[in-house]
């Protein structure tokens, strides 16, 4: 699968990034862990999870593709959080997601804008990961309003200086929201981190979404939606997950490592006769 960089950062992500909010439905440990090897083997080199993934087991179900996986980078994210705590056991996960059935809240992501949280879910995802460092760390859905961006921007400045986060930026759903804090220069990376947005202004690198399905039906077969996904945002990386192994070879194929052009010498050359 084709790499892009992250301007500025030494950091080249899969053009398709796999996305780990959803993962804990794809069913039991082992199958989630084949999956995201699946991911890693069919070229996706970056993984976008957080504490709220699946209850934090997301993090954790990472962490031992990643060790095998010499090379993936992993972007987790603050201010979403999982309800009763991102280490609990698999039937702990369980009870409170049936029980969200029920009744919405209890399975419902906690939001904490505070500075506080934030430190400590800093703390919490790289040991879940296994990984010393994170490579890309990003407030989720931040509002404005509501985010001490002076507090944040200093932090987040000084963990990258320290090198326990390789960059940051902004998780968001719209690009107003993003441009509401570029303006004040507070996330240098929101404009190529981006995750979804509709608005054919956002190129800088946005990550792009399609819907799949409407009405319960296939809107058209993946590898179309996945060449319209590309055209519509031809220098940036997608996001994009699955539940089962078998699609994820359709993105790889869809994006394709570019090979080197061939050098004056090598175009010349004739077989000997």
């Amino acid at each position: 699968m084709r790499q892009i960089p992250l301007p500025g950062y030494g950091l080249r992500l899969s053009r398709f990034v796999f996305a780990c909010a959803s993962l804990f439905n794809a069913g039991g440990a082992q199958r989630r862990r084949d999956l995201l090897a699946e991911a890693a083997d069919c070229g996706f080199s970056h993984f976008d999870t957080g504490p709220s993934c699946g209850f934090g087991m997301a993090e954790r179900d990472l962490a031992p593709v990643a060790k095998a996986h010499g090379g993936l980078t992993v972007t987790s994210k603050a201010v979403l959080f999982a309800p009763g705590g991102e280490d609990g056991s698999t039937a702990a996960i369980f009870l409170p997601k049936a029980l969200g059935k029920l009744a919405p809240a209890l399975s419902r992501a906690q939001v904490d804008f505070s500075l506080a949280r934030a430190k400590i879910s800093l703390e919490a995802s790289p040991r879940r990961l296994g990984r010393e460092r994170l490579d890309l760390f990003l407030p989720h859905a931040p509002r404005i309003d509501l985010v001490a961006t002076d507090e944040w921007l200093g932090w987040l400045t000084s963990l990258a200086e320290q090198g326990r986060i390789g960059a940051f930026g902004l998780a968001v759903t719209r690009v107003d929201d993003a441009l509401d804090f570029l303006s004040i220069q507070y996330a240098r990376t929101a404009s190529t981190l981006a995750r979804r947005t509709r608005r054919s202004r956002a190129r800088a690198g946005a990550a792009t979404h399609l819907p799949l399905y409407r009405g319960g039906a296939r809107l058209d077969p993946l590898p179309e939606i996945l060449k319209q996904a590309l055209r519509r945002n031809p220098p940036g990386a997608l996001v994009a997950s699955a539940l089962r192994r078998e699609p994820l070879r359709m993105f790889a194929e869809a994006t394709p490592t570019r090979r080197p052009p061939k050098s004056r010498e090598q175009t010349s050359m004739r077989r000997p006769e």
